[in-house]
């Protein structure tokens, strides 16, 4: 039985926490802030409730998998909800397509409606990319990776020059295609041009997984876990920041917190690994990836009918996220800002149409610096800066014997299926007691 010490109680922590539970280990986590759940938390107000990051995921089976192996299934304790239409795009010519998810027959006939033709286009550049998902899934998501022994297959993925920009300007005439397809990466504030053409699997991902949310918000799967934790005798301290490592020899052996050292023999970083000394000059040639503006509104009386995601597209870009929890008669919104915001986001968001301002009752926003320092870093994980990047993470392993690398800056990258695949990564790794 090792003795675990977690760095860091958002989704990568507490899911790396309760699979090392399970293996047999004893965990202690660490969390700086008052509670667990990272991004995961939600933000209140005056009645409203809003999630403060993700509001939907992709790969539903990734957080199956997280509680299967950790206890009792999933369905035991959340509902998983599929959403018909992942987010709708509206271009500033006037027209729109509403994005389904989990269907290729339902993507052909949006793209259809958009415009004749598109529709085979758009599903013709989405297939491309299952051969890169086979291999991607095979030796990069679901096995710890060793970027000095990589599988032939995999290598020319990673090390490929072709840029995401240059590769949807290939395969699309019609920018509103191109602006469908680079929107994940635009949304989490990257530029195409600095994007690995590999990342456009994520069309894949959606057409043939779909996307899902939570009963009661994201908030209510960090819940589960923390019940989850207390389960497995997973020891959890709030308020309490880890301020670096205690290393021996190239090996870990505590951990250092403002109280004093904590023994460890094996210690997984789920945070940015910038806050911690031992580990910030391993990845000093990489940068965070910096979260939108934010502003989460309380809304009354009657609302536009949208779907759970809307994308206005231009300059600036925003996104209208709708799943907030709200009393009756009212409704809860979330709106995202990337670009050049010279003004008010809801005077922004009324000149694209959706004039809400006489009916907002509460309003909480947050800056992106708000949100880093809230979080101790950014939920957004790292920015992309050409195809060496990948390699510049850490994670599942870091040159550090005995620390291990999880959650949205470590592999295989930020968004929640991608921060549960780096902690089922770094249980593999460690292994059993």
């Amino acid at each position: 039985m090792a003795r675990v010490v977690v760095i860091g109680g958002g989704f990568g922590g507490l899911a790396s926490a309760a699979r090392l539970a399970k293996l047999g280990h004893a965990v202690t986590l660490f969390e700086r802030s008052t509670r667990l759940g990272g991004a995961l938390v939600e933000e209140t107000e005056d009645g409203f409730a809003w999630d403060a990051g993700p509001t939907h995921a992709l790969l539903p089976a990734v957080v199956r998998d997280l509680f299967r192996k950790s206890g009792r299934p999933v369905e035991r304790e959340l509902e998983l909800v599929p959403l018909e239409v992942i987010r709708e795009h509206r271009f500033e010519d006037g027209t729109a397509v509403a994005l389904p998810g989990g269907s290729r027959a339902a993507q052909i006939a949006a793209f259809e409606a958009l415009d004749p033709g598109l529709g085979r286009v758009w599903v013709d550049h989405v297939a491309s990319y299952a051969d890169d998902w086979d291999v991607l899934r095979r030796e990069y998501l679901e096995r710890p990776w060793q970027p000095d022994a990589l599988p032939r297959e995999l290598a020319a993925r990673l090390d490929s020059r072709e840029a995401l920009h240059k590769r949807l300007r290939r395969a699309f005439r019609d920018d509103r295609l191109r602006l469908v397809a680079g929107h994940p990466f635009v949304a989490d504030g990257h530029d195409l041009r600095n994007v690995p053409a590999w990342l456009g699997v994520t069309a894949y991902v959606e057409q043939r997984f779909g996307a899902w949310t939570v009963t009661g918000g994201m908030v209510a799967l960090a819940d589960a876990l923390e019940q989850r934790l207390a389960t497995r005798k997973v020891e959890v301290h709030t308020a309490t920041e880890a301020t670096d490592l205690v290393v021996r020899d190239g090996r870990v052996v505590a951990v250092r917190t403002a109280t004093g050292d904590l023994d460890a023999d094996v210690v997984v970083c789920a945070v940015d690994p910038r806050r911690l000394p031992a580990l910030a000059g391993f990845v000093q040639r990489t940068m965070p990836a910096i979260p939108p503006v934010v502003a989460h509104l309380g809304l009354e009386g009657p609302v536009p009918d949208l779907p759970h995601e809307t994308v206005l597209h231009g300059d600036p870009m925003l996104v209208v996220r709708t799943g907030g929890r709200a009393p009756e008669g009212h409704a809860a919104w979330t709106v995202h800002g990337r670009g050049h915001l010279a003004e008010d986001m809801l005077r922004a968001l009324a000149r694209r149409g959706l004039d809400v301002r006489a009916q907002v009752v509460a309003r909480v926003d947050r800056s992106p610096r708000d949100l880093v320092e809230r979080w101790g870093g950014s939920p957004l994980g790292v920015l992309w800066q050409g195809r060496t990047t990948v390699r510049r993470r850490l994670g599942p392993t870091t040159p550090i014997a005995g620390v291990y690398a999880a959650g949205a800056h470590a592999t295989p990258g930020s968004g929640l299926p991608f921060v549960g695949l780096s902690a089922a990564l770094v249980a593999q790794a460690v292994g059993p007691a």
